[in-house]
């Protein structure tokens, strides 16, 4: 298997991992919005996950200035 093709997955494991996050972050306003503890933790998951597949997707698809 090729890195890129290691990377592809990875990159659509943490983009389930990210939507997952987002589903339970919306669920959990709903049933607790006082619960502000939890959702800034989760919150804060979900953008370092997104940080983690921008990282990813400039190793896949590098910007090169020519």
């Amino acid at each position: 298997m090729s890195e890129a093709e290691i990377l592809t997955i990875e990159i659509a494991v943490l983009r389930g991992e990210h939507r997952d996050l987002d589903l339970a972050i919306a669920a959990l306003q709903e049933r607790h919005p006082g619960d502000v503890l939890t959702l800034s933790r989760l919150k804060k998951k979900k953008l370092s996950l997104k940080d983690l597949i921008a990282r990813l997707e400039d190793r896949l698809n590098p910007d090169i200035i020519a």
